[in-house]
């Protein structure tokens, strides 16, 4: 069979992989969900109150796997939902939220700025706008599918 994925490419996909299974690994070991743990993550990062469609719109996940998640965390009393308007909602956390997000989420974005902080600005500067370029490259052929 014929080979399709460019050395590179095949590079640049290994390593994709190996970070979110990294991240899976964390969120299994920190006792939460991948989508749990990106929802309490983009509440940590937004800020509390923040809207229901940006947490679909940031992490990643369907509609429909956030709403899942979300009943879940509602249930277990971590968030609650309030109406910021018409079919609008605002996620906010529960005292008990706010406790597993500073065990959870909080934990995981100081590993990240850690990282980054080990770095030499200069190549969190090249890393973060050789992403950029990479992923408005990928978004402009996204659009001829």
């Amino acid at each position: 069979m014929k080979t399709y994925v460019s050395k590179e490419m095949n590079r640049c996909n290994y390593l994709v992989g190996e970070i979110d299974a990294a991240y899976h690994e964390m969120s299994r070991k920190l006792g939460l969900s991948d989508s749990s743990m990106k929802i309490l993550y983009t509440v940590c990062d937004i800020g509390e109150g923040c809207l229901l469609q940006e947490i679909c719109r940031r992490c990643g996940l369907s509609k429909q796997t956030v709403n899942s998640a979300i009943r879940k965390l509602e249930s277990d009393g971590i968030l609650y939902l309030e109406s910021a308007g018409s079919k609008i909602k605002k996620v906010l956390l529960t005292a008990k939220g706010r406790n597993l997000a500073e065990q959870t989420a909080v934990r995981m974005i100081q590993a990240e700025n850690e990282i980054f902080a080990s770095w030499p600005e200069e190549d969190v500067s090249k890393y973060l706008e050789l992403t950029e370029r990479y992923l408005g490259c990928l978004q402009e052929k996204c659009r001829f599918f």
